[in-house]
């Protein structure tokens, strides 16, 4: 199993992270991919595959952030992005999007700007992007209509859109990942969303520390929770979890070009 999105670097884990990654490659985990919030973050977190070849990184600028930012270094930090994706190291480009509740503090046309220079990026170094979209689906479809699908494709992280939505990301090209809330009893809308996409397209994630599946929902969430999330996925799916693990890790494999090691046997 690859975990496609988790926020390993977050303060949360700063009391037990060896401990969490422990369990997590104990859990079966073969990959873990952590997505970059902000430009403070790139740095280190480029340093982490040189140690751990199972970890990899997206870099990004969440929308979340945006409001934190002085909106007249936006594109400084594009430029020292491009930088840092010129050099190596990185195997995505993100976490970025649209994030509707962060529009007062950064309105609509600056997230559209941000995650423009985002996409052009992804273009040029040949990435994926790990989207997120939070209550901002009708602008991200007139954006998508619009700008150019980066040739390695988009990953919707945490899927929680409906049918008709998911109908439209596919005929896009994107692949899509779902979290916890799979594994919630009131899911509907992520589980009608999962049925329709086809078996290439789809890969899992914990989005940790957020959104614990069942029976951890409530608490912090973490990497090695990963295989409630993928037996979660399966019941929707009504085929063994054991079968889903195996599609879902080479689909991820295929998504950020090889760039985990293969399984040990």
């Amino acid at each position: 199993m690859i975990d496609t999105h988790c926020h390993l670097d977050a303060s949360r884990f700063d009391p037990d992270r060896s401990d969490v990654l422990t369990r997590a490659w104990a859990a079966g985990l073969q990959g873990i991919v952590i997505p970059a919030v902000g430009p403070e973050t790139w740095e280190p977190l480029l340093e982490l595959p040189r140690r751990e070849p199972r970890i990899q990184v997206g870099l990004g600028i969440h929308p979340q952030l945006l409001p934190e930012l002085p909106p007249e270094h936006d594109a400084e930090h594009l430029e020292r992005l491009d930088a840092l994706l010129t050099r190596g190291g990185a195997v995505a480009v993100g976490e970025c999007g649209l994030d509707g509740p962060s529009f007062p503090g950064a309105p609509l046309e600056r997230q559209l700007a941000v995650l423009r220079g985002h996409m052009a990026l992804a273009r040029k170094h040949g990435l994926p992007v790990l989207m997120h979209c939070h209550r901002a689906h009708p602008a991200l479809i007139a954006f998508l209509k619009e700008e150019p699908f980066p040739e390695a494709g988009v990953l919707m992280h945490s899927y929680s859109g409906g049918v008709e939505l998911a109908r439209f990301y596919l005929q896009k090209g994107c692949h899509f990942s779902f979290a916890g809330p799979v594994t919630w009893a009131e899911a509907r809308k992520p589980l009608d969303a999962l049925r329709v996409i086809p078996p290439e397209r789809l890969v899992a994630e914990t989005d940790s520390p957020d959104q614990a599946p069942t029976p951890h929902r409530g608490t912090r969430s973490e990497p090695g929770y990963l295989p409630h999330i993928i037996e979660g996925m399966a019941r929707a799916l009504g085929e063994p979890a054991e079968v889903l693990a195996e599609r879902t890790t080479l689909n991820a494999r295929k998504l950020f070009r090889e760039a985990f090691p293969p399984a040990s046997r």
